[in-house]
């Protein structure tokens, strides 16, 4: 599971070489930093020997003594050999014959049974790559990106403001999520973790007047350990509430959470939506998620929860939930663990369908692209790329509902971007 709070973490860690009190799994900064974001054989007990019997099965009277009158002598050489039971050796070797191709048709049958639905799967994926996207599918100038916390304590100056508003120019990209945070685990926001806020604020009005700054704000959550923030404590969804209001004071123009690990079905953070959502209304800003991947498979939450403790998606009705109490939802739609750009691209383009079935029309929903660079077991660089992310994402678009408005990308994240990145962005997606 991408954790996209923990980008803060590696980012300050790499400027100061102090590690701030938030854990996560997440990608790094290109400033220095490396980055990042389911039987027992039944064995024989006892081993079958073969059994001798008379040739013909019938009864024959038991001959008197060898050699007295009337014995039954049966000529040399003629009758059927009779069966003898094998040595002990033989028998032990037959029996280890026998159990080594038991399990041998076991283990073969346990592998099939375990790669089919896996290659059904990966067939289904690489075919929902197929096809060409709809015209038209391109950005609606709703995108928005993701910016590390160099911009709020002092790291950055004029000329990188200047940079990266031309860097916006000719793009989708309407909103700035710029780390403001971590909040404490008890929901408070020192102001002294947003130092340089209104210096960005101004810098950034004053010179892309169309663009809004939301603060991103998010924190480690306390439901896979006792190390957290705790969405059950009425007080600490309290003290976010407070805290949101504080950072909004400062001239933010909107409120961006990220609380990870985030369980589907967590009324919690339904609750603290609700009442976050009546904060952000009052001031006419909007409310905006990053969001966890849906279920590609029904109830595949509940089944990684019970075998791994981490239940990485959401089901479509909890994400639901979420979308209709926010004014926008990013996906987080990478660290998918797909070793193939197709297949990844394929999990996106279902990803953006499932999505879209449930995100309100008037809820912006936002699919996240791949701006960083890491090969490990929930990320593969080579498939994870830009281009398979857009074309997945235009292809989930045209098959759900290409015409709608209120639907963007999110671009994860821009300490750890590449130019190749923004190229493919262009090309692929802002045309």
């Amino acid at each position: 599971m991408t954790s996209h709070f923990g980008a803060y973490e590696q980012e300050c860690t790499a400027a100061t070489g102090v590690v701030p009190g938030v854990g996560a799994e997440t990608q790094a900064d290109n400033e220095g930093t490396g980055m990042n974001g389911a039987g027992h054989e039944n064995k024989p007990t006892t081993q079958e020997r073969p059994t001798g019997r008379t040739g013909d099965g019938e009864h024959v009277e038991e001959p008197a003594e060898l050699g007295e009158p009337g014995a039954l002598r049966e000529p040399e050489g003629l009758g059927e050999p009779k069966a003898t039971a094998p040595a002990e050796g033989e028998a032990e070797a037959g029996g280890r014959g026998r159990w080594r191709r038991t399990a041998t048709r076991t283990a073969l049958a346990l592998t099939l049974a375990l790669l089919l639905p896996t290659l059904t799967a990966a067939l289904a994926l690489r075919l929902n790559y197929t096809g060409d996207p709809e015209d038209g599918t391109y950005t609606r100038n709703r995108d928005a990106i993701w910016l590390g916390h160099a911009w709020m304590d002092g790291r950055k100056r004029d000329a990188d403001v200047t940079a990266l508003v031309r860097r916006l120019e000719a793009t989708g990209i309407r909103d700035l999520y710029v780390h403001a945070g971590p909040l404490n685990h008890d929901g408070t926001l020192p102001a002294d973790k947003y130092p340089r806020a209104r210096w960005f604020l101004d810098a950034v009005h004053r010179a892309a007047p169309g663009v809004r700054v939301q603060a991103w704000l998010g924190d480690k959550l306390a439901s896979e350990g006792s190390d957290g923030l705790r969405l059950d404590d009425s007080d600490t969804r309290a003290a976010v509430v407070a805290s949101t209001r504080k950072i909004l004071d400062t001239g933010f123009d909107g409120a961006h959470f990220d609380l990870e690990p985030l369980h589907s079905g967590d009324d919690d953070y339904l609750t603290l939506l609700d009442a976050l959502r009546e904060e952000t209304r009052a001031r006419d800003v909007p409310l905006s998620v990053a969001a966890h991947q849906i279920d590609p498979l029904p109830a595949l939450h509940s089944v990684a929860g019970f075998f791994t403790g981490h239940p990485k998606w959401w089901s479509q009705e909890f994400f639901g939930e979420v979308a209709r109490r926010v004014d926008q939802i990013a996906v987080m739609s990478y660290d998918t663990a797909m070793p193939l750009e197709s297949l990844y691209g394929g999990y996106v383009a279902q990803q953006t369908s499932l999505a879209l079935e449930v995100t309100p029309p008037t809820t912006d929903l936002l699919m996240g692209l791949p701006f960083f660079h890491e090969s490990d077991i929930g990320h593969h660089e080579s498939a994870e790329t830009v281009s398979a992310a857009v074309r997945g994402t235009r292809l989930g678009l045209s098959r759900t509902d290409p015409d709608r408005e209120r639907f963007g990308v999110a671009l994860y994240v821009d300490f750890a971007a590449k130019e190749e990145d923004w190229t493919a962005y262009r090309e692929d997606w802002v045309r």
